[in-house]
């Protein structure tokens, strides 16, 4: 029975690094590709290793101000979605007004509608607003879709933290807008930290909407990639430009683990 069960323990280490490996293999592939030349350019060789893909990327206008405007959607998207999503997830964990939980479920509902199919209304409200091919006209489509989601995680934040916490403050002459601001967002910083990671996630990688409301101006990063692509296509300089555009996200998981690894679970505030 015992080497029955050693046998086990050894299948599940190398089940285990089997899973690791097939997980990694494409990013290592990715990397070693983004360090090699894949196109015979002047004084180098195709497999030479080189830097030419990386400084290829500060030299092309057009994936400079693609990495641009996808970091203007994130930090747009954010600065709109948190302060709005707050006060209204407040206002579903302690309020009770009519028809509360059907617009709740309403929200949650409009989350899961798949973007494409909602293209040409906005395509044609922001026509008639100005603001098809720029930069806030994404952003703004994001928030649509990342504010729902957003009010679902901070309410159930909120909801976790006892009542009588308001009702002290309010006792103690805090005003609501003065308990918000200096009791409860420290209190759910976890919760705000895993929203701004979701609005992240979601205008980062987003291509429908860039898609459809640009045409020249306000391209993401995912669209630049795509449009590498081609005829004879640059696999190492396509590979570099991906794996730099993996970077925000690895660094922002790097310096939000902590409230990351709190935030998802939720209910332990």
């Amino acid at each position: 029975m015992k080497l029955i069960y050693r046998y086990l323990d050894v299948i599940k280490i190398v089940a285990l690094l089997a899973f690791m490996i097939f997980v990694c293999l494409p990013l290592v592939q990715m990397t070693l590709l983004a360090f090699v030349a894949t196109l015979p350019h002047e004084g180098l060789d195709v497999g030479q290793a080189t830097l030419r893909n990386f400084t290829g990327i500060l030299a092309d206008p057009n994936l400079r101000a693609a990495f641009g405007n996808s970091i203007a959607y994130v930090l747009i998207n954010i600065c709109i979605t948190i302060p709005v999503a707050l006060p209204s997830a407040y206002a579903f964990s302690r309020m009770s007004f009519v028809g509360d939980k059907s617009l709740f479920l309403a929200f949650i509902a409009f989350r899961i509608t798949p973007p494409v199919v909602l293209t040409l209304p906005i395509f044609q409200l922001f026509s008639a607003l100005g603001i098809v091919n720029s930069v806030f006209g994404i952003a703004l489509a994001h928030c649509l879709f990342n504010l729902p989601i957003s009010i679902w995680i901070l309410q159930g934040f909120i909801s976790a933290i006892p009542q009588e916490m308001d009702e002290t403050a309010f006792i103690d002459g805090y005003s609501r807008p003065r308990f918000i601001w200096s009791i409860l967002i420290p209190q759910i910083r976890a919760g705000i930290a895993v929203a701004a990671f979701f609005c992240f996630m979601f205008s980062w990688v987003e291509v429908v909407f860039a898609r459809i409301l640009t045409t020249t101006n306000g391209k993401p990063i995912s669209m630049a990639i795509n449009a590498l692509f081609g005829f004879q296509t640059d696999i190492g300089l396509v590979m570099a430009v991906t794996l730099a555009s993996m970077a925000p996200g690895a660094l922002l998981l790097f310096a939000m683990r902590n409230h990351l690894s709190r935030g998802f679970r939720i209910g332990q505030v």
